[in-house]
């Protein structure tokens, strides 16, 4: 016979009070911290702050009537598309675009070469799904990208950095490290570098891609700058010299070059990663917004957007100049900087007997404010590494920026 509990025997429920606690956040959400740039653009909303800190491109400098004027097109000519879902891999007229791009600029590219994420910060989560099993080991420049410490951090992978000199990543080092750790990839920004502004020259590019092809290692290329340049020639991709054609996945964003609020970027890999990084996709966001992917391929179709790099890249450059015309001044005696010859960073190292994370809060007291540099290091972070800082030159004009170094000079002082 099966037994019955009546209403009068069942126990009474748990009282309010008596309730347990929720199930802890997972490991790595709990062992990453959010970014140092995010969190101080949060401090430092005041509009009389100068900001140096943020990777924000001007944007008084968009071209807000074109991009307008392509979505109007789009919602004239295929409203119904442009609302509707799409395939994960993206648009077909924008990927084809895309590989021309790609094809014009010497790396021969179709367009089922590419996926379309949601920002080029979307393609390194999807990276990190489709290659890095918790525990597994990948190789960063140092100082590196502060977001992508952060996704390998939360793939949790062992993130170990390369040495390196002005010229980026030294090929010796990185054979010894590949050697001694089997890592699954290396992660590079070798154009104009986030957050140094350095550029990695085309021998460099070569033996790295050397080193990677005979030891056995994925490089991702994460070029979201390279389209910047306002002073010397331009460099070839990593993806394009011998040995990398089947091991390298190369980044790209028209955050920097168009809009970055229209959250587009893209991957470019084999084949077989990249239909990883489509599953993976999938399973994040099933695909990018429909109307900005059509808007875009409007855009590239009906605009010049090289022009408009160009326009962009003129004024970058005199902004540049007017930082490096002023940052003499401004820094201590001691202090080395690099000169970019593109992008939008500037990095700079004080003595080292300062410390510009302790020193931020003063500065930014004074009205102007700057990223510290103990934040793109990983692992120890020595005197060293907490004496160098950030310095974006694009957001301010000339005048602003003369202003600006003024301010952290007071504040250093």
């Amino acid at each position: 016979m099966t037994a019955s509990v009546t209403a009068a025997s069942a126990s009474p429920p748990a009282s309010a009070s008596a309730s347990a606690s929720v199930p802890a956040l997972a490991a790595r959400a709990r062992a990453v911290g959010g970014s140092a740039v995010r969190d101080i653009l949060a401090v430092i909303a005041r509009p009389d702050v100068i900001n140096f800190a943020g990777g924000l491109p001007a944007p008084e400098l968009f071209d807000a009537e074109g991009v307008a004027a392509a979505f109007r097109d789009v919602f004239a000519d295929t409203p119904a598309r442009a609302l509707q879902y799409a395939t994960t891999e993206g648009e077909p007229a924008l990927r084809e675009a895309l590989a021309l791009r790609h094809t014009g600029r010497g790396l021969p590219t179709d367009a089922d070469d590419l996926l379309v994420t949601t920002g080029s910060q979307q393609a390194l989560s999807l990276l990190a799904t489709a290659l890095i099993d918790p525990g597994d080991v990948v190789l960063v420049e140092t100082p590196c990208y502060l977001a992508a410490l952060q996704v390998f951090g939360l793939a949790g992978a062992r993130v170990v950095a390369v040495p390196g000199d002005e010229d980026g990543i030294a090929p010796d080092a990185l054979e010894e490290l590949v050697v001694r750790h089997r890592p699954k990839l290396l992660y590079t920004v070798p154009t104009f570098r986030n957050p140094t502004g350095q550029t990695m020259p085309g021998e460099r590019r070569a033996a790295v891609a050397e080193v990677a092809a005979r030891l056995g290692l994925w490089i991702v290329e994460d070029d979201p700058y390279g389209e910047l340049r306002f002073e010397g020639e331009r460099v070839p991709w990593i993806a394009s010299f011998p040995g990398a054609e089947d091991r390298t996945v190369l980044l790209g964003s028209f955050s920097k070059v168009m809009a970055p609020g229209l959250r587009l970027g893209w991957l470019r890999a084999p084949a077989e990663l990249l239909r990883a990084c489509t599953v993976a996709k999938q399973a994040a966001d099933l695909h990018t917004p429909t109307v900005n992917q059509l808007a875009a391929a409007r855009y590239l179709a009906d605009r010049d957007l090289d022009a408009h790099v160009r326009r962009v890249a003129r004024v970058y450059g005199e902004r540049r100049d007017a930082m490096l015309d002023g940052i003499g001044d401004a820094l201590p005696e001691g202090s080395t900087w690099t000169r970019p010859e593109g992008g939008m960073f500037l990095w700079a190292r004080l003595p080292e007997s300062y410390d510009t994370t302790a020193l931020l809060r003063g500065v930014v007291e004074r009205g102007v404010a700057y990223v510290p540099g103990a934040s793109f290091y990983a692992g120890e972070v020595g005197r060293a590494e907490r004496a160098t800082m950030r310095l974006c030159f694009v957001t301010q004009t000339p005048d602003e920026i003369g202003e600006g170094l003024r301010r952290l000079g007071a504040g250093l002082r």
